[in-house]
């Protein structure tokens, strides 16, 4: 895995097979199973959902310097659901904000990786960690951008328990009015939420519906969160018209990669103990090399 990462990463700025995305992405999924096992605590099951379209966003998409984490011209992303903070980590590590060895220290005290996402951490555009308040956030970038003449995205991702919150429907309703250009809401639509199935806790559907009845441009079809292709399909019709603001509604998994785990709200932040992970990884790992050898 670490030459052939290593290579990929090395190689050019932007990614553009899906092959190469679904590889690096099931990579980064595996390394956040170890290190959430190492640590005993953070999120799997909501980091696991979005390993395919934070890889796509930074290793494709995004208009970014690692080297200068505050350029001003830089397409801003918000991880609104903030308790997959390992799956940003991880792919900020590798995306060259900082050392991967920093992954080993994550949720400890004096670490730039805390359990939720903070703005002192180099990549990370915005504090989160209560639900919801993610996309009021992103509007007031997306306008700031405005008002100062810059052409930056600002990308938010939420989750359903995010969305559940009325300070979201507060957003959605705002920038329904103001339109901001470049504001894009990406919904990590994996079902599940800690304490049960979405439809028990507060169901969304029908969820396009509303988005539309709401104002926004949405996305012509619910796009599959886990397949490289699709997200970069996603990608492409951003940059089709001159509509805004966009949301996109990308369907995944949680816990996905590993069998047992995939669709158990059990595994929303529970920490993966010595039986799981050692019936667990295996899965990951075949995952990874299986799509390793589609290079």
């Amino acid at each position: 895995m670490g030459s052939t990462l290593s290579n990929l990463l090395g190689e050019k700025e932007k990614v553009t097979r899906p092959e190469e995305l679904a590889f690096m992405a099931a990579a980064f999924r595996l390394e956040m199973f170890d290190v959430l096992h190492q640590r005993q605590t953070g999120h799997w099951g909501g980091s696991s959902s979005a390993a395919e379209l934070t890889t796509a966003l930074y290793f494709n998409r995004l208009n970014i310097k690692p080297e200068d984490p505050r350029w001003k011209d830089r397409d801003r992303f918000i991880l609104s659901k903030g308790h997959a903070s390992i799956n940003l980590y991880t792919v900020l590590a590798h995306r060259g904000f900082f050392s991967t060895k920093e992954l080993a220290g994550f949720r400890t005290m004096g670490s730039i990786l805390q359990g939720h996402p903070t703005m002192k951490t180099p990549g990370v555009d915005f504090s989160t960690g209560a639900l919801g308040h993610g996309i009021s956030a992103g509007a007031g970038m997306a306008l700031a951008a405005r008002l100062q003449g810059r052409q930056h995205w600002t990308y938010v991702m939420v989750g359903e328990g995010c969305l559940d919150e009325g300070q979201s429907w507060e957003a959605i309703l705002f920038a329904a009015k103001y339109k901001p250009k470049g504001l894009v809401l990406m919904v990590d639509y994996n079902k599940v939420q800690l304490d049960g199935p979405s439809e028990e806790v507060l169901p969304l559907e029908p969820l396009a519906d509303k988005f539309a009845a709401f104002g926004w441009h949405l996305a012509p079809k619910a796009y599959d969160g886990h397949n490289a292709g699709e997200i970069l399909d996603s990608f492409a019709w951003l940059d089709s018209d001159d509509v805004w603001p966009k949301a996109v509604i990308y369907n995944t998994v949680k816990g996905k990669g590993v069998s047992f785990m995939e669709g158990k709200s059990a595994w929303h932040g529970a920490p993966i103990d010595g039986d799981s992970y050692q019936k667990g990884r295996p899965e990951l790992a075949a995952d990874m090399e299986k799509k390793e050898a589609a290079l």
